[in-house]
């Protein structure tokens, strides 16, 4: 896990193929979300369609979502998921 959620989207924007994903509920997300992310609601984490090897960095509103979905998508098969913390953290660039 990172303290800084910036660091961990500096990692994500230097690893090919990596996926920004946000697990905060449609909502949330809605109301603003890091450019890029794409939701991934906990509610439906088991929908994940990504390919077990994707990279994929997770964020919430304040990390502890983000860290239950990635002991979540690690008992599902997927190793490359790091949790990046939270959004309330970040500091840049916010889409609605």
């Amino acid at each position: 896990m990172f303290d800084n959620i910036n660091k961990g989207l500096e990692e994500y924007k230097s690893t090919p193929g990596a996926v920004l994903v946000d697990v905060r509920e449609p909502d949330e997300f809605a109301s603003g979300h890091i450019p890029g992310a794409v939701n991934l609601p906990m509610s439906g984490i088991q929908n994940v369609s990504f390919s077990k090897d994707t990279v994929m960095f997770i964020y919430c509103l304040r990390g502890s979502r983000s860290m239950r979905a990635v002991g979540i998508l690690k008992k599902m098969g997927y190793q490359n998921v790091k949790s990046i913390g939270g959004i309330n953290r970040y500091q840049g660039e916010i889409e609605k």
